[in-house]
């Protein structure tokens, strides 16, 4: 029996060792044991943090496995293709790693590449020198962590006005303190409808999957509410957004395995990339959503990728509308309701919901829960 190591055990990275169970390999799973869901999934789980790469890297050297996986996770990321590299297993490389984990690394990427970006600095605090850098920015600006996700610190600043007021600072701020690195990027704003791009590739080589369409909470934090598959855009539309999102692939030396493009269609008509991480959507998009869409089973082409295999692109079930609802208030859960009174036949999935009001919502790791429809 082949063995898989899979990095993360939270509930967004549950389908993945259900999966790998399902497809008759054994699933060695390594995660902080707080909120590990998927640890009742997994043949052996071992509570040590996705962060602590060489007591991981020891385990492994025992457990001697076939492929190290994970899907939705940029931190994760970070320790599979450590494993990998020093595991002689497929995955990608540490540069790769490095130019799709920091949003100010990817940008120098993007732009020494002819991918089209907006102005961008790095800053390391709110000195005067560090403030000049954006002098000649045009507004509004966005400010967030430049090696996070989840929404996390994400900020806009509309004028000079509202930057010269202390938020442009107090952003920073943010910014920074969730940082890993202790920085932050600061970029022109682009304007337009959000969306990402899932991908799949083998050996260079990408396919395209499914484009989603994405709901927030808007300015000035952005958090997810909710997206859609088929996002609904024309085949002359698809056709740019594949270009631009293999550009960007390229750019990042992205070569196996899934990924997943954030861009922006402006009002008119160009695509813009926002970034790309070598790994799944998070929020259920690539474990969930697009196997409802398009019928083809991600998980596995993840699996059979890391296993050195080219991906199957057999289509296993007949594809559907996929949409996934965050749940921020008691409106939220009433419509939920609704939904599993009138049309039971569309509930595909509801996670555990956290009590509305027990904390507050300030990024995407802090929605109370959420559903998955297919329609």
């Amino acid at each position: 029996m082949k063995k898989i190591v899979i990095i993360g055990a939270n509930n967004f990275q549950m389908p993945l060792i259900i999966k790998a169970k399902e497809l008759g390999y054994e699933t060695h799973v390594f995660a902080w044991a707080e909120g590990a869901v998927g640890a009742a999934f997994a043949d052996y789980f071992y509570p040590i943090s996705i962060v602590e790469k060489d007591e991981i890297l020891a385990k492994c050297k025992e457990i001697k496995p076939d492929a190290v996986i994970s899907v939705a996770s940029d931190l994760a990321t970070l320790t599979v293709n450590y494993l990998a590299d020093k595991l002689g297993l497929v995955g990608n490389s540490l540069e790769c790693t490095r130019l799709s984990t920091n949003k100010y690394e990817m940008r120098k990427a993007f732009l020494a590449n002819g991918v089209s970006v907006p102005k961008f600095a790095e800053v390391a605090g709110t000195s005067e020198e560090e403030i000049a850098k954006i002098k000649d920015f045009s507004m509004p600006i966005i400010v967030k962590p430049t090696d996070r996700s989840g929404s996390r610190s994400i900020n806009k600043i509309e004028n000079w006005e509202e930057a010269e007021s202390g938020k442009l600072k107090e952003a920073i701020e943010a910014a920074t303190e969730v940082s890993f690195e202790k920085k932050a990027i600061i970029e022109e704003y682009i304007d337009g409808d959000e969306f990402s791009a899932e991908s799949i590739s083998y050996k260079g080589k990408h396919t395209l999957l499914a484009v989603t369409r994405k709901r927030t909470t808007g300015a000035p934090h952005f958090i997810e509410t909710g997206h859609i598959q088929p996002a609904g855009i024309n085949n002359n539309m698809l056709e740019k957004v594949q270009k631009e999102v293999f550009a960007g692939l390229n750019s990042l030396q992205i070569t196996n395995g899934a990924s997943h493009a954030e861009f922006k269609i402006t009002p008119d008509g160009k695509v813009k990339i926002i970034e790309i991480g070598a790994r799944m959507g998070g929020d259920c998009i690539g474990s969930d959503l697009v196997k409802i869409s398009t019928g083809y089973d991600f998980l596995k082409m993840v699996i059979d990728v890391a296993l050195g295999n080219a991906p199957d692109f057999t289509k296993v079930a007949e594809p559907k509308k996929a949409v996934i609802k965050f749940i921020f208030s008691e409106v939220d859960i009433e419509e939920m309701e609704k939904v599993k009174k009138e049309h039971p036949e569309q509930i595909y999935y509801v996670s555990p919901i956290e009590k509305i009001n027990s904390h507050k919502i300030v990024d995407s790791s802090t929605r109370y829960g959420y559903y998955i429809l297919a329609i």
